[in-house]
């Protein structure tokens, strides 16, 4: 015990520093540091994510079943009707190729007619399209209507209830036709199906 100092009692002992303890606190606070660096690191170092191309997906959001076709032709205007028909005598096309698909959905059963024709160029096929964009001016015969696909039972698909759509590309010009069976209707999912069914002429071109 330490002497008291003059005029007092003894002072107390000053209790012993717990090194174990505070070499623990300072072990931890080293390694948080060093974790904090090592992220702050990555994060000024992390590698720009590679872009992916965007490329079309076959796929789509019908299931279709091949049931008639691919026809090919050279001879658009024997195929066509109408203000199409005129087109193509006086602008020739290089090929025609037509099928028929079916597809369901919701208990309803729709035949869908895919047509690829393909123009001398860029120009004229815009006009293709232009033209039968337009109500009244007739199209490319789709194989039902041309008499070529005889099932029983096969909807008309070239009338007022048929959806229809169509799209260009260079000197192709893809249309879609599609009706439902048994009389069924429901314009909004069959315009769907016809959208759907434009993938289909990449399969044309073979």
């Amino acid at each position: 015990m330490r002497p008291a100092g003059p005029g007092g009692p003894p002072s107390a002992p000053k209790p012993p520093r717990d090194t174990k303890a505070l070499a623990l606190k300072g072990g931890a606070l080293v390694a948080i540091a060093v974790v904090s660096a090592l992220l702050w690191w990555l994060i000024r170092h992390e590698p720009e994510p590679t872009p992916v191309a965007d490329t079309p997906s076959k796929s789509g959001q019908f299931q279709f079943t091949l049931v008639e076709g691919p026809q090919v032709t050279t001879d658009c205007a024997s195929k066509a009707y109408g203000d199409t028909k005129k087109f193509f005598t006086d602008t020739p096309c290089t090929r025609l190729s037509r099928a028929l698909y079916t597809t369901e959905t919701g208990g309803k059963k729709a035949l869908v007619s895919v047509v690829l024709v393909t123009m001398p160029g860029e120009v004229t096929a815009t006009q293709l399209k232009t033209l039968t964009d337009k109500d009244g001016t007739g199209n490319v015969s789709d194989l039902v209507r041309d008499g070529t696909f005889k099932a029983q039972g096969a909807p008309k698909i070239s009338g007022q209830d048929a959806a229809y759509d169509s799209h260009v590309s260079g000197a192709e010009v893809a249309i879609v036709l599609a009706g439902f069976y048994d009389k069924q209707k429901d314009k909004p999912v069959l315009e769907r199906i016809a959208t759907d069914a434009l993938r289909l002429s990449g399969d044309l071109r073979r």
